[in-house]
């Protein structure tokens, strides 16, 4: 007969295929095997073949008809049927059209094919072989080309160009009713997207078997393929983070330590059979679980910023002014002296005895006993967000005993701080859309402002906020930190335009011009809103009640930065916000942690390395000065007389956070990339240091003596919250 013309890809025809037969792994708990039948779906169809009684080795052979494209994908699902309750999904299979296409020189007639069968969740996860016949299909090889590069623009065909009133392209996705500037993408290779009973759009990725309600991107790929690789580093970085430390650590471990001092007089701790400690009163023959010391302490009126209350050994508050750098026995809040010509105290900015403090409180916080908590490794997240949010917030409090099922070994410590490291990790896992990182290079977390899409997201930021609150209260470390304003946030400290800088310096920067030009001179024309994108969708936000007709001039600019500043660093998240700080004051109120400044949090929360003097040294660059300037060589011998607590705070200071990467100072991030510790000539010798985070740098003026020079930077490493930083 005459030769059939091949059919155009643009065509939907009808393609036959026979299952033909599948080896199932033999599972040792079903005494008769299974009852397995296949289910085919394609582009919204749904054929299954009969069902084959008892056996791992089940032959259909069964013809089966459906309409296809040759870019459509079929899955194939292998079900056992159950008599008396649902059937059982055995496993899954994948067959593309288009590559089958090709591997077959365009004409696809009788070919026998072997699909591997996986389980649902896990792809690697094999359980058997699936034979499949494929016959009736033949393509032109020039119009499969061409409609292979057509095929991704008509994935696109419910999108929109249009042009705004400035002139600007913007782009219009007519199903999702959203808005973007930039020129949509179709969805990256082996991506799906579904539409849920509650009409609710997601996406699936069928290489990695998940789903997420994010639109994948080609970039958001990239960072989940980025973030899987570093959870396969873990375990060389694990090594890493178990030589983390706090100053003092092994005082906090002492049960007698008691920063409170002696009890008033006639008063006695006891302890009762579950462990909790009471206070026995013998003048009134009365006991109460409260310490005398501190009752009513932690519901006073909140000490001016600033200040600390401490206590002398016999137990008589005093005051901190640490503004001013004194002490006093007068109580700030009070005016009344807690002690009458009293000695004064000397003041010390001391660190190891805030966590002295800390560790105190937690201690009488803690409740007795201990609480189970069993998570897989393979689905970590889900597991520790069931068992935490079934737990009273008091539970919390009590010891940890993580157990992984299968692994052996008692928790004496080390394996809840795997835990807590592992699962500080899988908190950025990019497909739960809760945290991002602050920048381009900047790998501290800060809060997603697209978690919205994750109906559930504010459940999983309480169940963060209690974990994190856990960590501190258990002396466990995490593996990721956050920003700095996120700390701010965390001690209910008001967020300043310094704080911008780390997150987002180019915004920073350009403020800062603002600031320090006359916009109307430059013919700027700005008004009080900003333009906002969230996962494409392009919405405006008024600073201010009609803050779109409102120009921003030189007399009102102050008040443009200053809002615009505080949209930036809050940019939509204060529901997010709460519902974290809702968990977190459950298990650890705020309170306890007034004394901190962002950066001994950080320090508290993360833990410190131990600082190698000579690979600093190794990967420090200068400018304007030389590695043989006598400025640089009282440096280094400053940072030699040094101890490792005040070694952690002058790179804070420099660098704006405490952590080093794995390959230590030589792989060093800046704002723009890998940026190495840098100390630049800047200045008069009466000036103080500067550093500027984003670029790693120390600006250190040519002082005449090591004397001037060491004063000046303990100075700056003192004033933690960032005195001459830029």
């Amino acid at each position: 007969g005459a030769a059939k013309k091949p059919r155009s890809c643009f065509d939907r025809f009808f393609f036959l295929f026979a299952v033909i037969s599948a080896k199932l792994k033999d599972n040792k708990k079903n005494w008769f095997g299974p009852s397995p039948y296949v289910e085919v779906c394609v582009d919204g169809q749904s054929k299954k073949t009969e069902k084959c009684n008892n056996t791992h080795s089940p032959k259909w052979k069964q013809p089966l008809t459906v309409i296809v494209t040759p870019f459509s994908k079929l899955i194939f699902r292998v079900w056992s049927h159950q008599t008396l309750k649902s059937d059982i999904l055995l496993g899954v299979a994948t067959l593309d059209v288009s590559e089958t296409l090709k591997t077959h020189d365009m004409k696809i007639c009788e070919v026998v094919q072997t699909l591997q069968l996986c389980t649902d969740r896990d792809q690697s996860d094999s359980i058997g072989d699936l034979s499949v016949c494929l016959d009736g299909l033949q393509v032109d090889p020039e119009a499969f080309q061409s409609a292979e590069a057509n095929h991704k623009s008509q994935s696109l065909c419910y999108w929109e160009q249009r042009v705004d009133q400035n002139g600007r392209l913007y782009y219009v996705d007519h199903v999702e009713k959203k808005t973007t500037w930039e020129r949509p993408e179709p969805l990256p290779a082996g991506w799906e997207r579904r539409v849920d009973p509650m009409g609710r759009v997601y996406f699936v990725d069928h290489i990695s078997r998940t789903t997420t309600w994010q639109r994948p991107t080609m970039e958001t790929v990239r960072n989940y393929e980025q973030w899987q690789h570093q959870r396969s580093q873990l375990q060389g970085a694990m090594q890493q983070f178990n030589q983390r430390f706090i100053i003092g650590a092994s005082v906090t471990q002492n049960k007698e330590f008691d920063p409170l001092g002696p009890l008033p007089h006639g008063w006695e701790k006891r302890t009762d059979s579950n462990g909790r400690v009471y206070f026995v009163h013998h003048s009134t023959r009365t006991t109460q679980w409260e310490d005398p010391r501190t009752q009513g302490l932690l519901n006073d009126k909140p000490l001016p910023e600033g200040w600390e209350m401490r206590f002398t050994v016999d137990g008589i508050p005093y005051f901190v002014d640490h503004t001013r750098r004194t002490t006093t026995y007068i109580d700030p809040r009070s005016g009344k002296s807690s002690l009458e010509n009293g000695p004064q105290i000397t003041y010390v900015r001391d660190f190891k005895a805030k966590v002295q403090y800390f560790r105190f409180w937690c201690q009488q916080l803690a409740m007795p006993q201990h609480i189970k908590i069993t998570v897989t490794r393979k689905t970590l997240f889900e597991d520790s967000f069931q068992q935490i949010m079934s737990f009273s917030a008091q539970d919390l409090r009590r010891r940890l005993w993580i157990i992984f099922p299968g692994e052996e070994g008692l928790d004496y410590g080390g394996v809840a701080r795997e835990w807590f490291f592992l699962l500080s990790h899988e908190v950025l896992n990019p497909m739960y859309c809760l945290f991002e990182y602050a920048g381009k290079d900047n790998y501290c977390l800060q809060i997603n402002p697209a978690s919205y899409i994750n109906p559930d997201h504010l459940k999983y930021f309480r169940f963060i906020g209690r974990f994190i609150a856990m960590a501190l209260f258990h002396g466990k470390f995490i593996d990721t930190g956050f920003s700095l304003p996120f700390y701010k946030r965390i001690l209910n400290k008001p967020l300043t335009l310094k704080d911008l800088e780390s997150i987002d310096p180019e915004f920073y920067n350009s403020l800062i011009w603002i600031k320090d030009n006359n916009i109307e001179e430059c013919g700027l024309e700005m008004f009080f809103s900003v333009d906002k994108e969230i996962l494409g969708e392009v919405s405006t936000h008024e600073l201010k009640p009609d803050g779109g007709n409102i120009q921003v001039t030189e007399e009102n600019k102050e008040e443009y930065i200053r809002l615009v500043a505080e949209w930036r660093l809050s940019r939509g998240v204060e529901e997010q916000t709460q519902a974290f700080f809702e968990g977190f004051n459950e298990v650890l109120p705020q309170q306890y942690l007034q004394y901190f400044d962002a950066k001994e949090l950080e320090v508290m929360l993360c833990g410190m390395q131990e600082i190698d003097l000579n690979d600093w040294q190794r990967n420090t660059i200068y400018r304007h000065y030389t590695s043989t300037s006598k400025q640089i060589l009282w440096f280094w011998q400053f940072i030699k007389e040094m101890d490792n607590e005040k070694r952690m705070r002058l790179l804070q200071f420099v660098s704006g956070t405490c952590r080093l990467p794995v390959g230590g100072f030589a792989d060093l991030m800046g704002s723009n990339g890998p940026q190495k510790f840098c100390i630049e000539k800047v200045g008069k010798e009466n000036w103080l240091p500067r550093s500027h985070t984003c670029f790693n740098r120390l600006d250190l003026p040519p002082y005449r003596s090591y004397e001037q020079l060491k004063e000046k930077l303990m100075f700056a490493i003192e004033e933690t919250e960032g005195f001459g930083q830029e």
